[in-house]
């Protein structure tokens, strides 16, 4: 009977640190994606900010100063939008 209790005990532990160490690499992973998530975000927003200025410049409704002001805000708005994945 107490063989089968240490044996038990013995499967128990295992499980409990094969788990715990899961859990760090679980959380690594779940980590790295929402970086890369984020990443992929910003990439987008420059791109796409990019593509805003210039279709601004060359419709000429606004200055080239107004055009700027707004690739920085759609960035910035990229920035935090990236934020709030990773955070």
């Amino acid at each position: 009977m107490m063989k089968n209790y240490t044996r038990f005990l013995g499967v128990m532990m295992a499980g409990v640190l094969v788990a715990g160490s899961l859990a760090p690499a679980a959380y690594a992973t779940e980590q790295a994606q929402e970086r890369r998530e984020a990443r992929d975000t910003r990439q987008d927003t420059r791109r796409d900010a990019r593509e805003e200025k210039r279709e601004c410049v060359i419709r000429d409704d606004k200055s080239n100063h107004e055009c700027r002001e707004d690739k920085r805000e759609a960035k910035q708005e990229g920035r935090q939008e990236a934020r709030d994945i990773k955070w």
